[in-house]
């Protein structure tokens, strides 16, 4: 939690953190309960369907591109049979693979009390870590997926809508110079509804996405009756003979190939809002299927005319049904794009929930839905990112070359995590886990490795936002433990305050004072200086620290725990999963603690505000003032700043725990990190 001195923007005080150093989230609608947000049961059905509209898009609307770019002049692949089939099968084995066995069979297993997602994984993982190294080391792989992630939630929607729209070239060239305004538009619009929410629409992203996976397998099964020889590909050998024939070629078209299970880390991100079981019967009941039968029928119809390589997936149908496909096309890849725009913003709140990103403004748009929420910042963030992308680069070929590292990158990332997982949390043996995932590991960095040649090209983009994510959150991360501790060093032990409290002279004034803290074995520092000034102390005083713990949510009658330590003082623990959305007064209010009844209206909240100031990592030496410096650990003073500037856009803590600013009362300290 955060140090009771300083605003929780700055300091760690006003939030609470137990063994994994949490700060909670920003605020939610006025409407938001988190126990009325838990959802209802649903039927097997309803949740497979909104789960093919939710979870499937982005992989789902990779056949829009994939094909096509695995022939892109740059590899220098020919297009030769040999290759179409030896193509066809890397695709049909990396969906397998990947998809189908490592995230749908194995990864999907590694649930976070339900929550799936790389920081929820990485939760799991920390929580079972035995020692500090090994904690720091997981937080930074973790880090580094979630940075590389964005990159993907940035790219994602600009390729997918822009792949779409370019279908009207197929049947009238001339509009081409429309591509990107109408790009554009699409894309401006998906943003500027995001703070509606998505619950009024969402039900109809399930029978959309059935409509297209319909649609996309049944163009593929009939150029596959017309050309059976195709479904050679599903041999495995013919994936070697590219390889065999050219291996630098090859290994290069893996960056390619890759484009088809992009979205493949959502299947798991998004287990929380459906289970494994609806998940994985829709992948292996429609999605696989209907994937392998479209990749199928473009080499088919490629294997009988070449010149379709410009743009396979619209020339599978005949010309009367271009332009609903590309409807189709656009409607789907929207909603694509809105499940990638929706992951990042849960991303970002499990994020700030473990003291990773500064606290931001988190609104929840449902009253029954608890994933749907919206972060502002974030959204325009992301809009600018995506409109720059679609103007720069212009064309989907061109973002291709841009697509794939981050997610690639990702998927390694995972991959070390959930092994961190099988040892500690399901204690598997050392060899078992080498064998399940040395062969899983061998295809993440294959891929990987072909889709770092595509930095000079492009992928240099997502490299770059990962590389700037990952400075944010180490960064807020450090600054917060440093000013936590500079703030740890003249607190006085409570124990030792409580005995003085009888033959104290300071006046016991009628009322309520609840102040913020993170360390209960000390006196919260505002009080101390709050005493120090009025020379009054309140009849009662409750302690509370807010706690973020590492599973998803936690039950309403779990969250609030209290004992009396005497003399009218009270410990207070407020617990809160990294799921969830913190309402302080809430939780009070509805605690019923025994011997303990609060007047919420007429309680005073003491929150600290700091002052950070950046000096960086001094050094011992003298100035050169004369004056002696003695050395002292710290940041390098650009990370210090960048830290003061963080502190700068976070929420305010009446915001922060949704605390009326009326009944606030904020003392003020100097920090120097």
């Amino acid at each position: 939690m955060t140090d009771p001195r300083t605003d929780p923007r700055t300091d760690p005080s006003s939030s609470t953190t137990p063994q994994t150093e949490i700060i909670p989230a920003g605020h939610a609608a006025p409407e938001d309960d988190q126990d009325a947000a838990q959802p209802q049961p649903q039927p097997l059905a309803g949740l497979s369907l909104a789960a093919l509209g939710i979870v499937f898009g982005d992989i789902g609307t990779s056949p829009v591109y994939t094909f096509r770019e695995c022939f892109n002049p740059r590899f220098g692949l020919p297009l030769s049979p040999a290759n179409v089939l030896g193509v066809l099968s890397l695709i049909v084995w990396a969906l397998i693979l990947v998809v189908a066995v490592k995230y749908v069979l194995l990864i999907m297993r590694a649930d976070n009390e339900g929550e799936g997602g790389i920081l929820a994984l990485l939760a799991l993982a920390q929580e079972a870590a035995k020692s500090p190294r090994g904690r720091t080391i997981l937080v930074l792989l973790g880090v580094a997926g979630a940075g590389l992630f964005y990159g993907d939630s940035m790219i994602t929607p600009a390729i997918s809508v822009l792949s779409a729209i370019e279908g009207i070239e197929v049947g009238t060239p001339v509009m081409s110079r429309y591509v990107v305004p109408v790009t554009i538009v699409v894309l401006a619009l998906l943003f500027l509804i995001q703070r509606r929410g998505t619950e009024k629409v969402g039900h109809l992203f399930g029978p959309v996405m059935l409509v297209w996976f319909a649609v996309i397998g049944i163009d593929g099964l009939v150029r596959i009756v017309r050309m059976p020889g195709v479904l050679a590909a599903l041999v495995p050998t013919h994936a070697m003979g590219v390889f065999i024939a050219a291996p630098l070629q090859g290994f290069v078209v893996l960056g390619a190939v890759s484009l088809a299970i992009t979205g493949g880390e959502a299947l798991y991100a998004d287990m929380g809002h459906f289970g494994r079981l609806p998940i994985r019967l829709t992948w292996f009941g429609l999605v696989l299927p209907a994937l392998v039968l479209n990749y199928f029928g473009q080499g088919a119809l490629i294997l009988g005319d070449k010149a379709a390589i410009d743009n396979p997936f619209f020339h599978l149908v005949p010309g009367w049904g271009l332009m609903p496909l590309v409807l189709l096309a656009t409607a789907a890849t929207v909603i694509a794009s809105q499940a990638v725009i929706s992951g990042s913003f849960s991303l970002s709140r499990q994020a700030i929930q473990l003291g990773l990103l500064p606290q931001l403004d988190i609104y929840q748009t449902s009253t029954r839905a608890r994933g749907q929420i919206y972060i502002p910042e974030l959204n325009w963030v992301l809009l600018v990112a995506v409109l720059a992308l679609v103007v720069g680069f212009r064309s989907s070929s061109a973002l291709a070359a841009a697509y794939g590292f981050a997610v690639t990158g990702t998927m390694a990332l995972t991959t070390l995590l959930v092994g961190a997982v099988m040892r500690s949390v399901w204690r598997w043996r050392r060899w078992t886990i080498g064998l399940v995932l040395t062969p899983i590991m061998i295809i993440d960095l294959a891929l990987f490795g072909a889709n770092s040649l595509k930095i000079p090209s492009g992928a240099w983009f997502p490299l770059v936002i990962g590389i700037v994510l990952f400075t944010i959150m180490t960064t807020w991360r450090t600054g917060r433990r440093l000013v936590l501790e500079r703030l740890a060093r003249d607190m006085v032990p409570l124990a030792d305050f409580l005995s003085t409290c009888e033959t104290a002279t300071e006046a016991r004034v009628s009322g309520t004072a609840i102040f913020l803290t993170t360390r209960p074995e000390y006196v919260p520092p505002q009080l101390m200086q709050n005493l120090k000034h009025n020379r009054v102390l309140h009849k009662r005083v409750l302690l509370a620290r807010v706690t973020t713990v590492n599973v998803p949510r936690v039950p309403g009658a779990q969250r609030i725990a209290a004992r009396a330590l005497g003399r009218g003082f009270w410990q207070i623990d407020a617990s809160f999963g990294f799921a969830q959305t913190p309402n302080l007064p809430r939780e009070l209010d509805r605690a019923d603690i025994p011997g303990l009844d609060l007047e919420l209206d007429r309680i005073s909240f003491f929150v600290g505000r700091a002052n950070v100031k950046a000096t960086g990592v001094r050094a011992t030496g003298v100035r050169a003032t004369g004056v002696k410096t003695t050395g002292r650990p710290g940041m390098a003073r650009w990370r210090a700043r960048l830290y003061v500037a963080l502190t700068r856009i976070a929420t305010r803590p009446t915001e922060f725990f949704r605390i009326p600013s009326e009944q606030v009362i904020e003392i003020g300290a100097e920090v120097e990190i």
